[in-house]
């Protein structure tokens, strides 16, 4: 497969903040590429320097070949963007927008922008002034998606969209991905990531920590359990399980952590009568320190 992003050193700060240091980064045609990391960590400096909005300090990007700088214009005329804020004239409709981006474009047939609209939901009658944030969002969607460009770069798209839509969302991506398109886009939300995307790179307070396959995410984190039986069951089966730690029981209520799968905790707990069978995901954060310790050591 060829390499669609490609970045060598690329380092940006602005503004006296910190940006990105030394990312080194290549997404692949046709995959599904996540960014994961919490607001601040870099997500939104990465996307804009790749787009060009931001010149590189240091190293170089490039897109389809193109360097984001100097070839800004070749790179965004192959790319479908959603900035993390969108700014649209207020005045302006939806349907407005994607008219004036199809003519930019040389796009003549609006059929799949209106498809897509009709899917998410997106009012594109009314000024962008009188929307809420999520249906602004939905016109963003659509507008960078509209031209079935080779490449998404979508900052944070799901801000703003409720759970269906959301969920409709990501089933356009897959969609995306089964046209052979590639897709790249930043998020705070392990579990959407984990759904759609190929591989995923994780960015720490601007430094690009590790990139996986989505696969392997859950072997490097844990899960919460809370089982709850008819009766108190003895814990020390179940802390004798490999993985298990941080075990408390309450009564008839037995609460753990769990590294790696849920195999033999469920083998077990069938030996009980179950209640109710609580498993919580871990949050970014404690996906960040299963990788990481506070002191940036890789565990």
């Amino acid at each position: 497969m060829s390499v669609v992003i490609r970045a060598a050193g690329l380092t940006k700060t602005y503004r006296g903040r910190r940006g990105v240091a030394g990312l080194d980064l290549e997404v692949e045609e046709g995959e599904v590429f996540g960014f994961l990391g919490p607001n601040g960590a870099g997500k939104t400096t990465t996307i804009r320097t790749l787009m060009g909005f931001l010149r590189p300090d240091e190293g170089r990007a490039e897109v389809f070949g193109f360097d984001v700088w100097r070839e800004s214009v070749e790179v965004r005329l192959r790319v479908g963007n959603l900035p993390g804020e969108l700014a649209f004239e207020d005045r302006m409709t939806g349907e407005q927008i994607i008219r004036l981006s199809a003519r930019l474009r040389g796009v003549d047939d609006l059929s799949y922008a209106r498809a897509l609209a009709h899917r998410l939901g997106a009012d594109l009658t009314r000024p962008v002034r009188r929307l809420s944030r999520g249906n602004r969002q939905k016109i963003g969607i659509v507008q960078a998606m509209f031209h079935r460009p080779p490449l998404l770069i979508l900052d944070e798209p799901t801000g703003g969209l409720d759970p269906l839509v959301q969920e409709e969302f990501l089933r356009m991506i897959r969609e995306v991905k089964e046209e052979g398109r590639t897709v790249f886009f930043s998020s705070h939300n392990l579990a959407e990531v984990e759904r759609v995307c190929d591989r995923v790179g994780i960015i720490r307070e601007g430094t690009l920590a590790a990139v996986e396959e989505v696969g392997r995410l859950p072997g490097r984190s844990f899960r919460r359990v809370r089982l709850t039986f008819d009766s108190p069951a003895d814990p020390a089966p179940f802390a004798a399980l490999p993985g298990v730690d941080e075990l408390k029981q309450e009564g008839a209520v037995l609460s753990f952590r769990v590294h790696g799968d849920l195999d033999a905790v469920v083998k077990l707990a069938a030996g009980h009568t179950v209640v109710d069978i609580e498993v919580e995901r871990p949050s970014l954060e404690e996906v960040f320190l299963a990788y990481y310790g506070e002191d940036g050591e890789e565990r």
